[in-house]
């Protein structure tokens, strides 16, 4: 669910996102035309199984909060095996 986002400073978004029993996220890259591309994903209720974020390349993470630049490290969520997962995420894009 898109809860916010705008142009002011940079072009960035807000959503909180819901993983049920059997969705996962494959591998991937987000692309941008231009600029870099962060993210902050603040894990607000993990699944009792599964449901794991995988990223190759993380500026920080811990158990609640992952930062990463979405645009080169590759990410990915694993399938929710019991339970859902809770995620509030920002993006935002940085020119260069």
């Amino acid at each position: 669910m898109l809860v916010g986002g705008g142009l002011w400073p940079n072009p960035f978004d807000m959503y909180i996102l819901r993983f049920n029993e059997g969705q996962e996220i494959p591998s991937h890259v987000d692309q941008v035309k231009s600029g870099e591309h962060y993210r902050l994903n603040i894990i607000l209720k993990s699944a009792k199984s599964g449901g794991e974020f995988i990223c190759s390349d993380p500026i920080y993470e811990s158990n609640r909060i992952k930062y990463f630049r979405s645009d080169i490290s590759q990410h990915a969520v694993s399938k929710v095996v019991k339970g859902c997962r809770y995620v509030l995420s920002i993006g935002w894009v940085k020119n260069t």
